[in-house]
Parts: structure tokens; C-alpha cells; sequence
């Protein structure tokens, strides 16, 4: 099989990779997406700049940084605590064993119940807390699998 040919093989699966980890948190995500776009860079058969590759990097960095701040700033605004914050993780990957549904409502239910054991009297502000971590968490997620898709896009444009 001809290099040029393993080469786009390997940057798709890569790119693939890439945009199912925007939602499933055991895969890098948008960094695996962009090496993805890295790899069919040194196919003959891809038509990717360096310029591209650059300005994909640089979208990268800026989604994976408002992706981890999201979640927060959304959780804060809302007037949670750190345990609301540690409890939406620790709900997210009790979910991941529950499929998409347990993804979404995993980190709810964690934000919920860590904000309760932060301050079981007010169940109202850890409703509002544990539902503007999951905003936060569609909000990053979304930008993500955006982001991943118009990354193949790019690399299926290249190509053809």
C-alpha cells in the first residue's frame, strides 16, 4: 500500500478519534482531531498548508482552554462551589458506563449531590448550580464536536 495512502488513513482515523473524544473525556479530543490534520499534512494527496495547520492549532488551544473554563464560569456564575465543580466530574465518569444519557445527566447529578454535601439545607441553589454545570458542560461539549467536525471537513476538502 502506498505511504501517501497510510498516511490519510492514519490522519482519518485520527480525526475520527478525535471528534468522538469532544464527548467521551478517556480521548484527547480536539489535540488527536488536530494531529489528525498534522498527518494528512505530509500526504501527497493532501492539499493542507502550513497556514491551515497553524490556524487549526491556534483553534485548538482556544477551544481546550474555553472548554476547561466553561464548566466553571458557568458553575460560578451560578453560585457553586468547588464541590459542585469535583462532583460533576466524578457524575461524568460514573455516566460514561450509562451511555449518552449518563454523559449528559452524570455530571447534573454529580454537581447536584456535591452541592449538597457542600450544603444540604439549600437544595435550590444546588439545583441552579448542578443545571449551569450542565450548561457548561453542553456548552464545551458542543464546541468541541463543532470544532472536531469542521476539522474533517477541512481534511475531506483537502483531499478531494
Amino acid at each position: 500500500m502506498n505511504g501517501n495512502i497510510i498516511l490519510l488513513i492514519l490522519a482519518g482515523a485520527a480525526l475520527l478519534l478525535g471528534f468522538f473524544g469532544s464527548f467521551l473525556p478517556i480521548l484527547p479530543g480536539l489535540p488527536l482531531a488536530w494531529a489528525g490534520l498534522l498527518i494528512a499534512r505530509f500526504s501527497a494527496y493532501s492539499e493542507l498548508t502550513t497556514n491551515t495547520i497553524i490556524g487549526c492549532l491556534l483553534v485548538t488551544v482556544l477551544v481546550t482552554i474555553l472548554d476547561s473554563v466553561a464548566p466553571v464560569w458557568f458553575t460560578r456564575r451560578a453560585g457553586g462551589t468547588k464541590a459542585g465543580s469535583r462532583g460533576a466530574t466524578v457524575g461524568l465518569l460514573i455516566g460514561l458506563f450509562f451511555g449518552l444519557a449518563g454523559i449528559i445527566l452524570g455530571p447534573l447529578v454529580g454537581a447536584f449531590v456535591g452541592e449538597l454535601i457542600h450544603d444540604v439545607r439549600d437544595t435550590k441553589k444546588a439545583f441552579n448550580a448542578a443545571l449551569s454545570t450542565l450548561l457548561g458542560f453542553l456548552f464545551g461539549t458542543g464546541i468541541k464536536m463543532i470544532t472536531g467536525a469542521v476539522f474533517i471537513w477541512i481534511f475531506i476538502q483537502s483531499v478531494l
